[in-house]
């Protein structure tokens, strides 16, 4: 591999880079196709997929963004009268 330094860019450096990127983007593929296939495993047995997906978005959220989201969904719920079999 040659080195080539045009402009103050190294030539040799930038390759490598790029082609790491290549190869972070051809495994975050695959591991996108590998957790859509764990959704339609999941569905297959009888699972709610949107609600998967969003217990997995609360589960990333820490104690007190989570609580503080259920606190602001139940206030709404209960703004709108539907909390508590208010509907």
């Amino acid at each position: 591999m040659t080195t080539t330094n045009t402009g103050g860019v190294a030539g040799a450096q930038l390759r490598s880079f790029i082609e790491r990127i290549e190869r972070l983007e051809e495994e975050k593929k695959a591991i996108a196709d590998d957790i859509r296939d764990v959704f339609a495993e999941a569905k297959g047995t009888g699972f709610d997929v949107k609600t998967m997906r969003e217990v997995l978005r609360i589960r990333r959220l820490d104690k007190d963004a989570r609580d503080e989201a259920e606190s602001l969904l139940d206030l709404y719920l209960h703004a709108l009268g539907m909390a508590g079999g208010e509907e």
